[in-house]
């Protein structure tokens, strides 16, 4: 966590405050994708991450979990699971710390109890008309994306997808078609 902390440009108190009722849970600090990281049994319940205009904590399962508080947010619109609570200063924290506590409490009782979120089914997501044309023009491709895992597919159809004009989608075609033939997602290395 002294690494983690020694290069974050910002939010350090609020890291340390967050982790102080972190680590009051029953859950084990680790660190993944260069964030501290918070499992239970090996499994991820809760993120602590920060941006330019706030930090969070981000649940795994956090559409499992009541709001009674409405302070859940999904981070954009096509995240399905996971659900930030956001931060803008110490204060804002101390202020919400029973709330955040029983946050944690019922996020620890949703992975004990083995719930899982129903997720859209790929096949739901919108082709782009340029990828679709490439799949029908290259079987190897529509073969290599068809072994990748769902959330790999996802992200390439959402990246695909996301673009407005059809010259922009192409050419996101064009450089993806080579790391989809060699079985890697769109932010694998």
């Amino acid at each position: 966590m002294d690494a983690f902390l020694a290069n974050a440009s910002q939010w350090q108190q609020e890291y340390r405050l967050l982790r102080e009722i972190l680590l009051d849970s029953p859950l084990v600090e680790a660190f993944k994708w260069g964030k501290p990281c918070y499992a239970l049994d090996g499994k991820n319940v809760v993120l602590m991450h920060g941006f330019k205009d706030y930090c969070a904590l981000l649940f795994m399962k956090g559409a499992l979990i009541q709001d009674p508080e409405r302070i859940l947010v999904a981070q954009t619109e096509n995240v399905q699971s996971a659900r930030q609570i956001r931060f803008t200063g110490v204060a804002d924290i101390a202020s919400q710390a029973s709330t955040l506590e029983a946050y944690l409490r019922e996020a620890i009782a949703v992975e004990k109890a083995g719930k899982a979120v129903d997720f859209k089914p790929t096949n739901e997501f919108p082709v782009a008309e340029e990828f679709q044309n490439e799949l029908d023009r290259n079987p190897a491709l529509k073969t290599a994306f068809e072994q990748l895992t769902p959330g790999r597919q996802r992200g390439y159809l959402l990246h695909f997808s996301g673009a407005k004009q059809s010259r922009t989608r192409q050419s996101r075609v064009e450089n993806c078609v080579p790391r989809i033939l060699d079985g890697k997602g769109l932010s694998d290395r």
